[in-house]
């Protein structure tokens, strides 16, 4: 799984990016069924920040995830929620499908 992370108006710094490697382990059981997975984080004006994760799933499938907040790390933490639920539906989607 090829993971890359993007800060759009700040430099997320190091905190951040360990935050979201180690909230990840909760997809690690679908590791092998992602191809990719890109994380925008953007400064909002206002001190708001708009989140976004792209994942690019072994079969074709692309799902685009996002959420925002006035908190980085609790915004992220929701992302990875969400992000969770949607893999964990597509790996059972697809498992439905397979011959």
């Amino acid at each position: 799984m090829n993971m890359t992370i993007k800060s759009v108006h700040f430099d997320a710094d190091d905190l951040t990016k360990e935050l979201i490697e180690t909230r990840l382990q909760k997809i690690d059981f679908a590791a092998d069924k992602i191809v990719d997975l890109d994380f925008t984080l953007t400064k909002e004006k206002g001190h708001s920040f708009a989140l976004e994760a792209k994942i690019h799933f072994r079969w074709g499938t692309t799902a685009v995830i996002k959420t925002g907040g006035y908190e980085l790390h609790k915004a992220i933490n929701e992302l990875i929620d969400k992000l969770d639920q949607k893999v964990r539906k597509e790996v059972e989607k697809a498992q439905e499908h397979k011959p």
